[in-house]
């Protein structure tokens, strides 16, 4: 039996997400079971009650906002532990097409791919400005460089993911996971695809690009460091080889008037070049250390992905209650306690 669960991260959604859930499909083709599940992360509205009222099957509540990343994390894990063969994630504004969904799972179904990411007509979304859309089509060119992936908006959250790629991805920071799982994905050696998909109307501005040069910043920031942790050997080669060339250009020059007779003068052209010789082989050292300890990371992935392995026969997602149910919603010690349970209408209504 192929079960798949459709995971949404929510944070203060009570307003679109009514509108998302009564999208998603309860049946699909080659899929034998399809729940829902909500991940609260720390919401201080009524997201839950509308998702509990909606008709959701699983909710996993943060006590307190930990942010995009690490509910997704929450995620995986919950789905996993919930029996999911795969997992489909998206976004609580309505923003992907869910009659997309069969797209998404079909390269799973046939066995052709492990993450499947779905991307949006970047070029004729309305409410993208053309910043925007030059920003989304640089960056996803570079994740494809950095995850020789084949990946087309990386970006996406709209998203399939396998039982076994879910075990084995893990997100470091807490500002998004759609760039890093996309470059894990690859350097682990998934096979990843991308699908075309269709997207709704704006229905309210983005939570998580608050300014293009925020944006900028922390997607470079999250590139970089996954470079370092997949691929430190080559990172820390090419800035040694850059640091070497400079010291010998330099050592170059001193060596060039020395031979004319006239060293004196160019005394600080020894010192960089010494400094840029000393830097490469800092670095190279620092480099063959790092190959060293990405080799530990590595089988430290597989005991982890392991111990997921065996952890999922039987145990019970933390936090997890099942949403149809007349049971109480758990309440963590330090959440603020919320206002009861009312009945509300399925039917979306714009916010």
């Amino acid at each position: 039996m192929t079960k798949l669960i459709i995971q949404i991260p929510c944070y203060n959604e009570e307003q679109t997400l009514a509108i998302a859930l009564a999208s998603l499909p309860r049946s699909l083709p080659g899929i034998d079971c399809v729940e829902w599940l909500i991940i609260d992360d720390g919401s201080c509205d009524r997201t839950v009650e509308v998702a509990r009222t909606c008709g959701v099957d699983h909710i996993v509540r943060h006590p307190r906002n930990l942010g995009l990343a690490r509910a997704f994390m929450t995620g995986l894990e919950t789905a996993l532990k919930a029996g999911a063969d795969i997992i489909v994630n998206t976004d609580a504004d309505n923003q992907y097409e869910a009659a997309d969904i069969p797209k998404l799972l079909d390269p799973i179904l046939q066995h052709r791919a492990e993450l499947v990411i779905g991307a949006r007509p970047i070029a004729d979304t309305e409410h993208f400005s053309p910043m925007k859309k030059l920003l989304q089509t640089f960056g996803s060119w570079v994740v494809r460089q950095a995850s020789a992936t084949e990946v087309d908006d990386a970006p996406s959250g709209f998203r399939a993911i396998s039982r076994v790629a879910a075990t084995r991805l893990i997100v470091f920071n807490r500002y998004t996971y759609t760039l890093e799982t996309i470059i894990q994905a690859g350097r682990q050696g998934m096979a990843v695809a991308s699908v075309p998909i269709r997207t709704n109307e704006d229905l309210r501005p983005s939570r998580l690009v608050k300014s293009i040069r925020s944006y900028v910043q922390r997607s470079l920031q999250t590139i970089l460091r996954i470079s370092v942790i997949y691929s430190p050997g080559r990172f820390f080669a090419g800035l040694a080889i850059i640091a070497g060339l400079a010291g010998a250009i330099f050592m170059g020059r001193f060596g060039w008037f020395f031979l004319q007779g006239s060293e004196d003068s160019h005394v600080p052209s020894v010192a960089i070049g010494l400094a840029g010789l000393g830097a490469a082989l800092l670095l190279g050292i620092v480099g063959v250390l790092s190959d060293l300890l990405a080799i530990n990371r590595k089988l430290l992935e597989d005991v982890r992905r392991r111990l997921i392995e065996l952890s999922l026969d039987g145990i019970p997602a933390p936090q997890m209650y099942d949403a149809r149910q007349p049971t109480a919603i758990p309440q963590p010690a330090d959440t603020i306690t919320r206002e009861a349970n009312k009945q509300m209408p399925c039917n979306p209504v714009q916010p």
